[in-house]
């Protein structure tokens, strides 16, 4: 996962301050063919590249509307595809509609003309990929995530059709989604270490000598026979 942070503190959403528990994560797409992050998130980083429109949404009213999401995934400036962190993770958005911004993280993937299967394909990962960090984050699992579409059959977003006007033009749909999520949790699981036994050595006296000579005599028939680890120990 390639996570920036740019905060939208112009944003009355985050003026207004209010804080949830994350009990889920929705996942949204913004339903216009224009896969630049620049277009939703500003001012310009240095990797995002200029607005030239200044339409982003770290404004109070994005539009005139009261809309505001934990993330954005696009595309930036030189075409490589990153997640941005656009409100702290545990305050409330204006995403879903309805009580899903009480319990719920949201975060948009930024739309091309949806025939791309390269850009989905990128996009998908990396949202999978912020899912799983998110559980991770939040004692959450892949059962915790859902789309703004099942928000809505569910009775706690708006009417709203996406990820699933997308998702399934290239073979994915949220139970895929799902699974890729539960995948990449389990792979990041440590294995425990297996304790090991420390290893015991005994060593064998060959002989004691007076002069020393012969001790080195001894030692060159030792090592000679294959015993390579064998010293001289001098004590008095």
């Amino acid at each position: 996962m390639n996570l920036h942070k740019l905060i939208f503190t112009e944003n009355d959403c985050y003026k207004a301050g209010k804080t949830i528990v994350p009990k889920g994560i929705m996942v949204h797409s913004t339903g216009a063919n224009n896969p630049n992050l620049k277009r939703y998130i500003g001012p310009d980083d240095g990797l995002l590249g200029v607005n030239q429109y200044g339409n982003h949404w770290n404004v109070e009213r994005p539009g005139g509307r009261q809309v505001c999401v934990h993330a954005f995934i696009g595309k930036l400036k030189d075409g490589t595809i990153a997640t941005y962190q656009t409100l702290p993770w545990n305050m409330r958005g204006w995403h879903g509609g309805g009580s899903s911004n009480d319990t719920h993280i949201g975060f948009e993937i930024c739309e091309d003309g949806l025939s791309d299967p390269a850009y989905f394909s990128a996009v998908y990962k990396e949202a999978v990929e912020l899912c799983v960090y998110l559980c991770k984050q939040y004692g959450l699992t892949e059962k915790n995530i859902i789309c703004h579409c099942e928000g809505c059959k569910l009775g706690i977003a708006s009417n709203h059709g996406d990820v699933m006007h997308w998702f399934p033009k290239h073979g994915k749909n949220m139970d895929t989604f799902r699974a890729d999520v539960k995948a990449g949790l389990s792979a990041e699981t440590p294995t425990p270490l297996t304790p090991t036994t420390p290893k015991k050595y005994y060593r064998v006296q060959l002989g004691a000598f007076s002069v020393k000579a012969n001790a080195d005599t001894m030692l060159k028939k030792i090592k000679a026979a294959g015993f390579t680890d064998a010293f001289i120990k001098y004590s008095e």
